[in-house]
């Protein structure tokens, strides 16, 4: 009986396209867990308050993000004038979480909490972020301003101020009713 040879490059391919689902899965880096973001930010913890989207809120929501809501109630914390939301949404496949603290209709402070995406982490980095502070929605709940992109990371730029739109959404609403 003849012995069967496989060629090394055959067998490193055939290692690697094995090894490939494991790759494929998203890293997830945890920045400040959400927790911890609300505890940094208010000196007494403030009861966690739920806003529960109508059939109108929802549909502006989705025209906001490109995609129906993923949840029907959103909670958030408030203390005074602040109210800070915690937000998730897909980057390119993976979900970002980021933290929006709003007052007054004007986000003071926006930080991403967890990252899972292979690329554009660059989003995190205080150079950007500091671009949404003191950004308001504009007529039609547009953001006041534009936010420059970051090159390799336009999905994740995207996501980023879709959140930011949603933030400000979510806070002029718990501010009427």
């Amino acid at each position: 009986m003849p012995k069967l040879s496989i060629p090394p490059l055959t067998f490193f391919i055939a290692f690697l396209l094995m090894l490939s689902p494991c790759l494929a899965q998203a890293v997830e880096h945890v920045y400040q867990q959400p927790e911890e973001f609300i505890d940094e930010l208010f000196k007494v913890k403030p009861k966690v308050k739920l806003l529960l989207l109508t059939k109108d809120m929802q549909s502006e929501v989705s025209r906001i993000l490109g995609h129906a809501p993923r949840q029907l109630r959103q909670r958030y914390w408030s203390e005074g004038a602040r109210t800070l939301w915690i937000l998730e949404e897909i980057g390119k496949d993976d979900p970002i979480t980021a933290g929006f603290v709003v007052k007054e209709g004007r986000i003071e402070q926006a930080k991403v909490l967890i990252y899972r995406e292979h690329r554009g982490m660059e989003v995190r980095f205080p150079a950007f972020l500091k671009q949404f502070t003191g950004v308001s929605l504009s007529s039609g709940n547009n953001l006041d301003r534009q936010i420059d992109g970051i090159s390799g990371a336009t999905l994740s730029v995207h996501a980023m101020e879709r959140m930011a739109r949603t933030a400000l959404y979510f806070d002029k609403l718990s501010r009427t009713k």
